[in-house]
């Protein structure tokens, strides 16, 4: 639902009734991941998406019936082998999605639009919502935020315990920017039977920071912006640091790389893409780099160059292990030449170690497509209206 947050929340704030439907669990080569989400609202306009395409039809009606009945309902769709024109997924996937109305009289709307507002703006949240259980409790939800003293918003059904417990839940996936589903026990749900719950985190996205102010740079911006990243560029040349060169970046620093690195906040969804290939810029850079808690470090250069950069690594202390974190030669074997080909094969390679790719072809090949879609989904389904 966060996925579409900045729509949803002008639906709000113009007072409307939606339904949204969000995908709360997937198994095998299902096209949307737990999050994506497609809402209705009461004049049938319709935004987002949950399957690409394959079941949107009977998604749609879906959040009509619940607008007009008020119901939540959670619903399975999948390849019928039976019959490949039935309502379901023509990849083989599984995907489990719950319909909740967002009604003037709806109990959960001022929680799911304060993580609507929180998400619109730019706001660190996660929003915790029932996605199988007692009727009564599904679409109930929860909202956390960053802060780790702030006090939860809203509540899952009367249980103060239940409530702190998903919240703690909540907060730790939220740190780690992650969506995803909690299972809670009879015991620990508070309501003698077991639920489940669907975590859903919006985070500022994720930090890519490109060293070298140089014609491949000035590509892998433009690439970086596509795939989402807030990109800063760094050089400690101001004449190639300039915004016109570079008007796709998002923040541009006059600075020696390793000082930059040392002061900038990063996390573990920040890559690091090292352009220089100069060793006066590149081996404190990487020194630091290879240290931290990073998604990604490539460094460009010949293969040449990467085994000297290397001897020089080692010379300052940099082990073994530290090397093996480091991608250099930076990219995927694409062939490349051009800087928008290099750019390309250095986010297919992000993309890859992101999401365990395996970087080969499809064709012929017998690894998953959806590396990170693989689990079954879990939890009771059918229709809990």
């Amino acid at each position: 639902m966060l996925d579409i947050a900045e729509e949803l929340n002008r639906w709000v704030e113009q007072g409307r009734d939606f339904a949204v439907a969000t995908v709360v669990a997937v198994g095998g080569s299902a096209p949307r991941q737990p999050g994506a989400a497609l809402a209705v609202d009461s004049d049938g306009t319709a935004i987002g998406s949950v399957s690409g395409g394959c079941v949107e039809g009977a998604v749609y009606d879906l959040c009509q019936q619940a607008l007009e009945d008020g119901e939540s309902v959670l619903e399975r769709f999948g390849y019928s082998d039976e019959d490949a024109f039935a309502v379901g997924l023509t990849c083989g996937g599984i995907i489990d999605i719950l319909v909740t109305p967002v009604r003037a009289d709806c109990a959960a709307r001022p929680v799911l639009a304060a993580a609507l507002a929180a998400a619109a703006s730019g706001e660190a949240a996660a929003v915790a919502r029932i996605t199988a259980g007692p009727a009564e409790l599904v679409g109930r939800a929860l909202l956390v935020r960053s802060d780790a003293d702030a006090a939860h918003e809203g509540g899952l059904g009367g249980h103060p315990e239940l409530d702190r417990t998903v919240a703690g839940e909540a907060r730790a996936m939220l740190d780690a920017g992650r969506t995803g589903t909690v299972e809670i026990g009879e015991d620990g749900s508070r309501c003698g039977q077991p639920l489940t719950i669907l975590v859903e985190s919006s985070v500022p996205p994720p930090r890519m920071i490109v060293f070298g102010a140089i014609d491949f740079a000035s590509a892998l911006v433009k690439v970086g912006t596509f795939l989402g990243y807030r990109v800063t560029v760094c050089d400690a040349r101001p004449v190639f640091a300039t915004a016109a060169r570079f008007p796709d970046a998002d923040e541009i620093v006059v600075e020696w790389p390793h000082k930059y690195l040392e002061r900038t906040e990063v996390d573990g969804r920040t890559v690091l893409c090292v352009l220089t290939h100069d060793a006066k810029f590149d081996v404190p850079l990487l020194e630091l780099a290879l240290r931290l808690p990073v998604a990604y470090v490539g460094a460009m250069g010949s293969r040449r160059t990467h085994l000297e950069r290397n001897d020089r690594l080692r010379e300052v202390g940099v082990s073994e292990l530290e090397l093996t974190r480091l991608r250099s030669p930076i990219g995927l074997d694409l062939g490349a030449r051009t800087p928008e080909e290099t750019a390309l094969s250095i986010a297919a390679e992000i993309v890859a170690n992101r999401r365990g790719g395996s970087g080969v072809s499809l064709t012929g090949a017998h690894t998953p497509i959806h590396h990170d879609g693989s689990r079954r989904p879990a939890g009771r389904i059918g229709s809990v209206a």
